[in-house]
């Protein structure tokens, strides 16, 4: 999900600028530290994790599939209410009479234009995520769908669409909306840094948002942004491994997966250290190239008729079954299917929360509340059901028409990492489709370690937009030593561990979050500049009725 373009949409024009701002000050008067305490604190919860699951992965393995166990069976009923609520929530606020108003001045305009906004949602859509599942999700689903279901049928190929576009689709994209309008309205309306704590002040105070709790918060937003990504890092180095091992024989082990991690580390890091400007741009460009090419092959070669029905009849299905399938628990039944895809993905979208908002609302300066939330819960949410529906109907397809065994459609859903290369492999070109689809997973490793090293230095110097190179290079290597924690722990299993628990205690925040907005809405009045939390007008945004009294 998540990279494409990141980092040079969240900078600003000049790095060495930003690391004088954090020096010298933030340029408001207020002196900026490099060790403040967010940082220290951060840095040492997430290096302490990292060490534990490099040194005693065997330990970290068992407290984990403990802790993973706990959540699930006991918090399980929290994550799916806590989702459906934030997209009721999305709804209502762009349906409401505050829809209107703007994220900035009201005369700000758009900085990019909807075209090229749509672009950079899509690309924040895309990412290793939606590589590593959209083809083995719906065998996963297919071969062994939620209890009361038969398994191979044509009601499990149903249930594996309309599951698949679930989790990648509206659920997903409310839980960034939430995220990312509390801090594009805190940030460009209300004047405010752009820190998940200041989201909170209309609800706390600014009394408590600089003081204890308000970091809290902001380390709580630090450690889910860092388990977000590493479940994604680890994904992407798995199945990288995995297509390396399937094209050309290269042993498919934890030591393959540590190279590729240790290579693409000093990629990103390198390219975070040196300049945000100069790289990525260029690598988000070939992100989307390749995956409108890799779409394109696929559909053309692919089983075009079974795409195309799966797309309309998918979520149809999707959209007859909303409610009930977002709130899929049972008292007495089996929960197992629901506590383990379910709960995982809202746990991993919340905990990509703080880094997916930063970027969304960076972008989205100059455009009404409703625009936005439109354009972020459909634009990438449409994207990601089409690329499940063209990709999800390769695999299935091949069961259907008889090139695939029920034990291998099995096999392939137990080794979900190598499904997108035994599938591909099936088909004309399979080979080459295979390449592209390497190569489009490392660049968005690329993207989304680089980008989330960026996120984190922000969040680790007090909102400034551009932090100093030495943090990005200190949360660059904490990423990639916890994703060889991860791959040494057990893979998998550890990644989703890392996700559900960094998530639990940030699903409060989000509800917070939810709280804060109407708040901080319901001072606005017509014609007249936002109302900061203290009930007077907010910074820059009080000159214009200032100058006109004068």
């Amino acid at each position: 999900m998540k990279g494409k373009l990141m980092l040079s949409r969240l900078s600003a024009p000049s790095s060495t600028k930003g690391e004088e701002m954090e020096e010298k000050g933030s340029g408001d008067g207020k002196q900026l530290k490099f060790w403040n305490p967010v940082f220290i604190i951060s840095l040492i919860i997430c290096l302490a994790i990292a060490l534990w699951a490099v040194v005693f992965n065997e330990n970290f393995a068992i407290v984990s599939g403990a802790v993973l166990n706990f959540l699930e069976e006991k918090f399980g009923w929290l994550y799916l209410l806590s989702v459906l609520a934030f997209v009721i929530f999305s709804i209502a606020v762009a349906a409401s009479k505050y829809g209107k108003i703007k994220l900035g001045d009201d005369d700000s305009k758009p900085e990019y234009s909807t075209l090229t906004w749509f672009a950079m949602l899509f690309g924040c859509g895309m990412g290793i995520g939606l590589m590593f599942w959209s083809v083995s999700e719906p065998i996963c689903h297919m071969a062994a769908p939620m209890a009361g279901i038969e398994a191979g049928t044509d009601t499990a190929a149903m249930f594996a669409m309309r599951s698949t576009f679930m989790d990648w689709g509206f659920h997903a994209w409310a839980i960034f909306a939430v995220m990312g309008l509390g801090l594009a309205y805190t940030s460009f309306r209300l004047k405010k840094p752009q820190l998940v704590s200041y989201v909170l002040e209309p609800l706390i105070g600014e009394k408590n948002t600089k003081g204890a709790l308000g970091k809290i918060v902001d380390i709580l937003a630090v450690f889910a942004t860092v388990a977000g990504i590493v479940t994604s890092l680890g994904l992407g180095a798995m199945q990288i491994a995995a297509g390396l091992h399937h094209m050309f024989g290269i042993p498919d082990g934890i030591a393959t997966g540590i190279i590729i991690i240790a290579i693409i580390s000093v990629i990103y890091i390198g390219t975070a250290v040196a300049g945000i400007d100069k790289g990525i741009a260029t690598v988000g460009n070939i992100n989307l190239t390749l995956a409108v090419v890799l779409l394109v092959l696929c559909f053309i070669l692919g089983p075009t008729v079974d795409q195309l029905n799966n797309l309309v009849g998918g979520f149809g299905a999707y959209m007859q079954n909303f409610m009930q399938d977002s709130l899929l628990l049972t008292a007495y039944g089996d929960n197992s299917w629901s506590l383990g895809w379910r709960v995982f993905y809202w746990a991993w979208w919340i905990a990509w929360a703080p880094f997916v908002g930063m970027f969304v609302a960076r972008i989205s300066k100059g455009r009404t509340i409703r625009e936005f939330i439109a354009g972020v819960m459909l634009v990438p949410s449409i994207v990601s059901i089409v690329w499940c529906s063209v990709l999800g109907s390769m695999g299935l397809s091949l069961f259907y028409n008889g090139t695939f065994t029920f034990d291998q459609l099995t096999a392939v859903s137990a080794q979900p990492e190598v499904g997108l290369f035994v599938t591909f492999g099936e088909y004309p070109l399979g080979f080459l489709i295979s390449i592209i689809a390497v190569v489009l997973i490392c660049t968005f490793f690329i993207t989304s370690a680089n980008s989330g090293t960026f996120a984190l230095s922000m969040l680790t110097s007090e909102g400034v937009q551009n932090p100093p190179k030495t943090k990005m290079l200190l949360w660059g290597i904490i990423q990639s030593i916890t994703a060889v924690g991860m791959l040494l722990a057990g893979g998998l299993k550890p990644l989703q561990t890392m996700s559900i628990a960094s998530a639990f205690p940030f699903i409060f925040v989000m509800i917070a979050v939810m709280f804060a907005i109407p708040i901080a809405l319901s001072r606005e009045k017509v014609g007249k500049p936002a109302e900061d939390a203290g009930g007077e007008a907010s910074g820059d945004a009080a000159l214009p009725e200032a100058e006109a009294a004068s």
